[in-house]
Parts: C-alpha cells; structure tokens; sequence
C-alpha cells in the first residue's frame, strides 16, 4: 500500500485562501490541516477547507456529461454534449440575435484559473449585452466606487490590519467571514492583536453578530441608514480639520453636497445618538494610523454605493488613504487588474424590461426574470450558467425557477445537479478543486499581505473527465 504524503495547497473555497497541507495518497485524502509556513493564513483553518475532502469524494458530484430528457437524465459523450450546445447556442444567435444568449457567472469562477482565463473569454465571443454574475448580489457598490475614485473596479484600498491602531467597521463580520473584498484569513486572531497592542475596533452593525462580541465598542444602527452615519461622522472631521489632503480633487463639490448631513440629522435617520457619532468621528481623525471597513450589510441595501462612496472619503480626508496602518492597495504578482482593463463604464447600456443600467458588461442579476419572460427583441430565450446557483442566490429566486422554465435552450458548467442547474438541457462537470493546477488572480489583489502561490494539481483527473478551461 502507497503510504500517505503531505503535500501543500491552498484552499479556493472562499475569499479568505487559506494555505492547507492535504495528507493524502494518490486515490483519495484523508486529512486537511491548516498550514503553519503559510505566509498569509500561519496555519488558520475554518470547516470549509475540510469541505474539500467531501466534494472530492462525494457520490453526487458529477463526472460525466447530462442530458435531459423529460423528467430523466441520461449520460452522454462529451463530444455529442459539446456539440449539442454549440449547436443550440448558434441556432438562437441566429433566429433571435446575439442578446437572446444570456451567460450567468456564479462565485466559484473566481476561486478557478482555468474559469478566470477561459471561462470569462468564452462569455465574450457570445457578444450578448445579457451577462449576469453573482456580483450585482453582494460586492458591485465597493467595484463602483472604486471605478469612480481610482479608475479601476479592482484597485480596492484595504485595511493595514497589521499595523492599524484604529479599525472602524460597517455592516461586516469578519469572524464569519475572514474579510471578504479583504483577503485576511484568521481574522479573531488579528482583531484581538490590533486591541492587544493599544488600538481600538469598532463595529455598527443592528445585530449583534460574532464580530460584536470581539470589539471594543459595537454600536446599534437602524438597518439601511449607515449612509448617513457615515456622511455625519464625515461632517464631523471637516469641521475640526478644514485642512484636507492635497491629493484630494473636488473637495468642495463634496463637502457642499454632505453638508446637511449633520450629527443632529444623522441621529434621527438612524437612531445612533448625535454625540456617539461625533464621538467615533473624532477618535478616528485623531488615530495616527486608521481605516475604516464596510461589507455585505452597506452593500445589500438601498444606499450601498453612497456608504462605500462614504467609507473611501473618511479614509481619504483624514489622510489615510496610502498610510501604513491606514488603507493600503495590495500590489499581487499577477495583476488581474492589468489583464482585464478598467472595468465600468456605469449606464453604458441599459437593461431592456427595468432600464437598470450596467456595469462592467453586465446587468444586475435581479433582472434576470424579466429578461427571459418579457416577449419582445432581445429576449433571452437560451441560458448559459457557469458554477453558480441564481435560482437559490439571487433576488426573486422563486420568479427565476419559473422563468427558466421557458427558455428554449439552456447549458450549465457545473459538477452538481442543483436548484437551478436542474433546468438546464445539458450540464457539464468540470473537475474538482483537487484534480486541477491553481493560482488565485482575484483574491491576492484584496490581500493584508502580498503573497504568491501556485498549487499543481493535488490528484489526476480521472480518465474522460474535463477541466473547466477544456470545456470552454
């Protein structure tokens, strides 16, 4: 019998990429631990990692290509599968138009090379206008504003949590999390290391989360008013420092357009007592090295873009923007910033049923409904969705199940018959996790630490089987 080896990898489940060491031989794992030499996680672990081993050698996970036929599903070849969809795909492009083609992208893409370097270029030979991706549903305010502020959606200025003296939170729980839109696994350890050393964390957020119980001060917001917290606290810091940074443009179109948004009118917004924010608004400006961090909660909600718009300018009028300690830009070695372009433009086109403007070449995945259900030119009558869930993760996710339904053709690149990917005429399953080389484009970009890693592939593909870059 093979003995067990260890070999070194990195976790693609979440944002966080934690390094692992995956004890194994060459037909199965048997253990996932977290890796001490590694210089961004020191060994942190959370369940997910140990997920890996389940996907691996979970009995449902697909291997081979599925046709549906009726209410059954039957194996096919991988040639007759691939031309099936591209034979489908070209009859509606040619009866209906490029935009009767729609493609969704779910999370997984980006936690995959071989989807971030052939899957996102296969959506673009479709020339449809009708891309959806799991962004609109969770992170498209911090990409907007980072697109209006610093010219690309993925130059995001992240906290300096290893040398911040002041860490001030919106909406996020990075306990549950380990950052998110920040790349900084093991982050009770790093919160209790900022309070250990003399600084302060402090949390709003209207629910008290795994985060609240390891600040120093969590303070109770109305769910949906952060903005004008923010936009208060922000009036708060002029007033005691009217001397800004040099590198700021538009200083004064800014602060005549907060103006009205004082302590006092922030209070009644959102229930948060004037002098608290007054308070925290001051105790931030006088920390010698802050930043301030939101998330999901000033994300999902109505004035998201206005809380990230918000969040960049407390940072950037107190000087903090470039400051060790403050919010710095993560400089990866391989800079998908570089390789993609800027991203935006914001209402380059508009969605034809809602008029929702796009972003980055796509539409909110909100309208996704409306598009498929809504007869006229341009209506999406084929689908392509690629790793993702909408029908479970999206807005309205009861409207979308119905709607897919009607659709004339749809393909799913996925290894699991799901919610949504049940809809689909053909699924195929790329490999898993283990069974392909990685190197994380995306989530070093948001990284506390600039760090590179490269992990082959931990185990073979099995014989027939197809990795996602194959596929497109």
């Amino acid at each position: 019998m093979t003995p067990p080896t260890v070999r070194r990898a990195t976790c693609n489940l979440c944002e966080a990429i934690c390094g692992i060491e995956v004890t194994g031989t060459a037909a199965s794992v048997d253990r996932v631990n977290g890796d001490p030499a590694d210089p961004l996680s020191h060994g942190y672990l959370c369940p997910k990692s140990v997920a890996l081993i389940d996907i691996h050698h979970d009995t449902d996970r697909l291997r081979t290509p599925l046709r549906r036929r009726g209410s059954d599903w039957e194996p096919i070849g991988w040639d007759e599968a691939i031309e099936l969809v591209a034979r489908e795909l070209v009859r509606i492009r040619r009866s209906h138009g490029a935009d009767a083609v729609a493609a969704y992208y779910g999370n997984p893409v980006v936690h995959s090379l071989g989807a971030m370097t052939h899957g996102t270029l296969f959506g673009s030979l479709l020339r449809t206008a009708n891309r959806f991706s799991a962004t609109s549903c969770d992170q498209l305010p911090h990409q907007v504003v980072s697109y209006l502020l610093y010219g690309h959606q993925l130059v995001l200025p992240e906290p300096d949590l290893e040398r911040t003296a002041h860490l001030l939170v919106f909406g996020a729980n990075p306990l549950a999390s380990n950052g998110s839109m920040l790349t900084a696994p093991g982050m009770a350890k790093r919160l209790r290391a900022i309070r250990e050393r003399g600084g302060r964390v402090v949390l709003f957020d209207p629910r008290r989360t795994e985060t609240a119980a390891a600040v120093d001060e969590h303070v109770f917001v109305r769910p949906g008013t952060d903005a004008a917290v923010l936009l208060g606290m922000l009036n708060v810091v002029l007033a005691e420092n009217p001397e800004l940074p040099d590198y700021l443009d538009g200083a004064a179109e800014m602060q005549a357009a907060i103006a009205e948004f004082t302590p006092e009118a922030a209070a009644r917004f959102s229930g948060v007592p004037a002098e608290t924010i007054e308070r925290l608004a001051l105790e931030f400006a006088a920390s010698p090295a802050a930043a301030c961090y939101g998330r999901i909660g000033v994300s999902t909600q109505r004035f998201g873009t206005l809380c990230h718009w918000a969040i960049q300018l407390l940072n950037l009028v107190t000087g903090n923007l470039g400051r060790e300690g403050g919010t710095l830009v993560p400089d990866p070695a391989a800079d998908v910033r570089r390789t993609i372009g800027p991203g935006g433009p914001l209402g380059r086109r508009r969605s034809r049923v809602r008029g929702l403007p796009s972003f980055a070449g796509e539409f909110p995945a909100a309208t996704m409904a409306d598009e498929i259900t809504t007869p006229g030119a341009g209506q999406v009558r084929a689908l392509v969705t690629v790793s993702g869930n909408p029908v479970l993760s999206t807005p309205g996710g009861h409207r979308l199940d119905a709607a897919l339904e009607q659709l004339e053709f749809m393909v799913a690149v996925d290894f699991y018959l799901n919610e949504t990917t049940r809809h689909a005429d053909v699924i195929l399953p790329p490999t898993s996790a283990l069974e392909r080389d990685h190197y994380d484009l995306v989530f070093r970009a948001f990284a506390v630490r600039n760090t590179a890693k490269f992990t082959p592939a931990l185990f073979p593909k099995q014989p027939g089987a197809k990795h996602d870059w194959e596929i497109f």
